[in-house]
């Protein structure tokens, strides 16, 4: 099965809730057409080199999805015979490559989505015991491929999956505890702000990093695929279509995006983080240092209270932490009213966006939000909080 040249495919990008508008305008930027918003996804289509480039690119989507085949599906006996004939499986799944099924959606009969995945396993071994008399053995973590699968109304969709592993995984920060923020939803947060790096940028309450991190190399053009391609951690590369050339050319072009300075030539503005805890402050500026940006960024150890505002008025941003790391001798609303007070007493002019997951606490400050933008951040209903503050 040669690889047709400049032959488009319909893809898949799943992304955050609530990022969907914001991941359709990042994939036309990255010149992929008919893109389409759908709920936790955008559909689009692309090429060869726009789906290697949307991989290495792109900083929004969870993982990238290129379409294999779309038929009627109206009970097991349909997807049976419908994943069977959706590819050419001598090319794509002989017995010596492994493989996954994932599964989405549902359909009378069949709405679990692990016994949707067994049914896609169970016709794809079928038909390999078939035509082989042997099977491919199922690998859980780093198959030659990762199939999904998703059933809506009276149809089915099989999909490569090109990613593989989740791209919120940048590799320049460790496995974190307590649900961090993160990166690729750090991302799009960020770019819902407008910020490009002229103006001071500070988190007051900084964790990690993450946000932070994030706009920096998105001011300077960082590639976020750059290490995981490198792994060799993307499925795509294990695909038997893989364009070696092609995917060098791509990388190449990525990595070039790297800049000291902004897109027109200026210095980035000072981005400033602020935490209490010593221990998350170093692990901040080894996450910095790991994703080539921390010249750029300054993390102290100071509390948010004690916050005195650069000259130049900037983009404050904020994700709260959670109440265990709050300890017990402060409550979350004490926590809203003191940077409440501090915003109102040292930063007039400057813009406020904060991630609040809690209503009550978030009304503490005494700010009124100008602008409201739903946002799930690891299953919890939140809101991407715009503030001016006078």
């Amino acid at each position: 099965m040669a690889v047709v040249e400049g032959a488009e495919y319909s893809c898949i990008a799943v992304v955050p809730p609530g990022l969907e508008l914001a991941a359709a305008a990042e994939l036309t930027a990255l010149d992929c057409t008919a893109v389409k918003t759908l709920h936790r996804a955008v559909r689009f289509r692309t090429n060869q080199t726009g789906f290697y480039r949307v991989h290495l690119q792109a900083r929004l989507p969870f993982r990238f999805l290129r379409e294999l085949s779309h038929f009627p599906c109206r009970n097991r006996e349909q997807l049976h015979s419908g994943v069977q004939a959706a590819a050419d499986w001598h090319y794509w799944l002989p017995p010596s490559r492994s493989f996954r099924v994932e599964a989405t959606g549902s359909m009378p009969g069949l709405s679990h989505s692990h016994y949707s995945a067994l049914a896609v396993k169970n016709a794809l071994v079928d038909w390999q015991r078939e035509h082989w008399g042997e099977r491919s053995s199922i690998e859980l973590d780093n198959p030659d491929l990762v199939l999904h699968l998703h059933l809506g109304g009276a149809d089915a969709s099989l999909y490569l999956d090109g990613s593989g592993e989740s791209l919120h995984r940048r590799g320049y920060r460790p496995a974190m505890g307590l649900a961090p923020l993160k990166e690729n939803l750090a991302a799009g947060l960020i770019a819902l702000t407008g910020w490009d790096g002229s103006l001071p940028l500070v988190d007051p309450l900084c964790g990690s990093g993450t946000l932070l991190i994030e706009a920096a190399a998105m001011a300077l053009g960082r590639a976020p695929g750059l290490e995981l391609a490198q792994a060799g951690r993307f499925a795509l590369q294990r695909w038997p279509d893989f364009e070696a050339l092609l995917w060098r050319d791509e990388l190449a072009v990525a990595t070039a995006l790297g800049r000291s300075k902004l897109i027109d030539g200026s210095p980035m503005a000072p981005i400033f983080g602020f935490d209490n805890n010593a221990a998350v402050v170093e692990q901040a500026k080894q996450n910095a240092a790991a994703a080539g940006v921390s010249p750029w960024l300054q993390f102290e150890l100071a509390d948010f209270r004690d916050f005195q505002p650069p000259q130049q008025a900037g983009l404050i941003v904020c994700n709260p932490p959670y109440g265990v790391r709050l300890g017990n001798e402060e409550n979350l609303e004490q926590l809203f009213f003191d940077l409440g007070q501090m915003l109102k007493q040292r930063c007039s002019g400057w813009q406020l966006w904060l991630l609040s997951g809690d209503p009550a606490s978030t009304a503490a400050m005494r700010l009124k939000a100008r602008r409201r933008i739903p946002i799930s951040n690891g299953g919890i209903d939140c809101r991407w909080l715009n503030y001016e503050i006078r």
